[in-house]
């Protein structure tokens, strides 16, 4: 019933599509498009940006689409600070994503049933997620309706009820969460990398949480933790498809004018530096059937330049599926365009793995991530740390066009429909102050020279301490010195 109309991003697969719509992040696997490269470069539109009085940004992009999607995420100007894991302690780690689950439990308005009939009788969906830096709260909905979406919005963000019925409910929702997250092996694989390597910091927390806190947290915790983190400044309201910027301005003035831009006392929130350690985790269990492992060194942040070099290393490494070939393993070596992808299935290495480079305002891990049977993980992580000083010392210029070219693909392709243009303005104004559009992702891939791919890799990958994580019947894992030898060449 209502569950097609109010949904939430909170578990695995919802988690995977956050990360999968970031233009830093980008999974290369191959899409069908409807109209050329050159032709949706010429025909995207240009975003528009504006900001109220309190600090407040409005951003939208108006396109062919009879719908629009609406959207707001919470950001600190200037710091790129956004409500998420990264901006919690221990005490209470997982807070955003337990507010996530009361998100659309009833505002000080709309009960609960009235806040979902206002939602279904406009046909709209409206969603939330939360991940390290971000919180996203939106509505997909028809763009007559933009002004009921836009004012729901607003009240979801600054009035929720927070009852205690519904905090004790939702506790129990979360708590079983916790538990299921625990058997997709590759949110804990990446989990326990980040532990790992931001060992120490808040990076190193997971988005949910430890359950001991969810079983602990109040109704005054939370309305702590939007107190001090739901602020003006920090907000973008974002919207893309059939809307009007004017309207859209205007909507903003009338709903959001009243988000406090004041902190109390000395409370302003300060991000710190997070510091990589080269380092490695081992979760140990023989009894299951796969190992999963990854590995990654530190990647630049989300405004760097050094982003889009690394994102052309990555398209080179590529990726992998056992299931990619339908069995036909002739017809599959043919189509494989990455060095690493078919030696994985020459040699049957792996049953899959993506190279990935996930960024932070300020960091990021670039890395490989892989599944494979208990015997041959030597071997693929043998292949993997290969590939990295390939793209550090040899990368050819046919090598660095192959990449460009499928980097150029997997950007437009991520960017079909409303809903990923939108969480696509809203990110942008949170990393870099304002949208960049497509001609300027298309000019930074074409200034990748060999050289430029070669120099910015041997500064990050090259003799670099890796992290590692582990988890399944990985006894045949390399030991950690091996592991670090392997990140350079010795050549005579």
């Amino acid at each position: 019933k209502m569950a097609a109309s109010v949904c939430r991003f909170g578990g695995a697969v919802s988690r995977a599509f956050a990360k999968a719509r970031s233009p830093v992040l980008l999974s290369l696997r191959r899409s069908q498009a409807t109209v050329s490269y050159a032709q949706s470069i010429l025909g995207a539109s240009e975003a528009q940006l504006s900001t109220l009085d309190n600090g407040l940004r409005i951003a939208s992009e108006e396109t062919d689409h009879a719908t629009c999607t609406v959207k707001i995420l919470s950001n600190q100007v200037g710091l790129w600070i956004s409500v998420g894991s990264r901006y919690e302690s221990e005490k209470n780690n997982g807070a955003g994503f337990f507010l996530e689950h009361l998100a659309f439990k009833g505002t000080k308005k709309h009960s609960q049933s009235a806040l979902e009939q206002a939602v279904e009788s406009m046909g709209a969906h409206l969603s939330t997620y939360t991940s390290r830096e971000h919180t996203a709260y939106y509505m997909k909905t028809l763009a007559k309706d933009l002004p009921k979406a836009v004012e729901l919005l607003s009240e979801v963000v600054q009035s929720s009820s927070l009852s205690e019925a519904e905090i004790e409910q939702q506790r129990g929702v979360v708590l079983r969460e916790l538990e299921e997250v625990e058997g997709s092996l590759s949110d804990v694989c990446l989990d326990l990398l980040h532990s790992t390597a931001f060992q120490g910091t808040p990076l190193s927390h997971s988005v949910l949480g430890p359950s001991e806190n969810a079983r602990t947290f109040t109704r005054q915790h939370l309305v702590e933790y939007i107190n001090s983190h739901y602020k003006a400044p920090r907000m973008v309201l974002a919207a893309a498809g059939g809307v009007n910027h004017a309207d859209l301005v205007g909507l903003a003035k009338q709903y959001f004018s009243g988000v406090s831009f004041e902190y109390q006392g000395d409370a302003v929130p300060v991000l710190h530096p997070c510091r990589f350690t080269g380092s490695e985790i081992r979760y140990r269990d023989d009894a299951m059937p796969l190992a999963h492992v990854a590995i990654a060194v530190e990647g630049a942040g989300a405004a760097n330049p050094d982003v889009v070099p690394l994102m052309v290393a990555n398209a080179i490494i590529g990726s992998y599926d056992l299931t990619f070939g339908g069995g036909m393993v002739s017809c599959l070596l043919f189509n494989l365009s990455s060095p690493l992808a078919r030696r994985a299935a020459e040699l049957s290495l792996c049953n899959s793995y993506e190279a990935f480079h996930t960024t932070y305002s300020d960091t990021g891990l670039m890395g490989i991530y892989f599944v494979t049977d208990k015997h041959k993980i030597e071997d693929m992580m043998h292949w993997a740390q290969n590939a990295w000083m390939n793209v550090c010392t040899t990368v050819t210029e046919s090598d660095v066009a192959r990449g460009k070219n499928a980097l150029k693909a997997s950007l437009i392709g991520q960017l079909n429909g409303t809903t990923p243009i939108c969480d696509d303005i809203g990110r942008h104004i949170l990393n870099y102050g304002r949208r960049i559009p497509l001609a300027e992702w298309d000019a930074r891939i074409d200034a990748v020279t060999p050289k430029v791919l070669r120099d910015v890799c041997i500064k990050y990958i090259y003799d670099k301490c890796p992290a590692v994580s582990a988890v399944g019947p990985i006894e045949q894992l390399p030991d950690y010195n091996r592991m670090r030898s392997a990140m350079y060449w010795l050549r005579f």
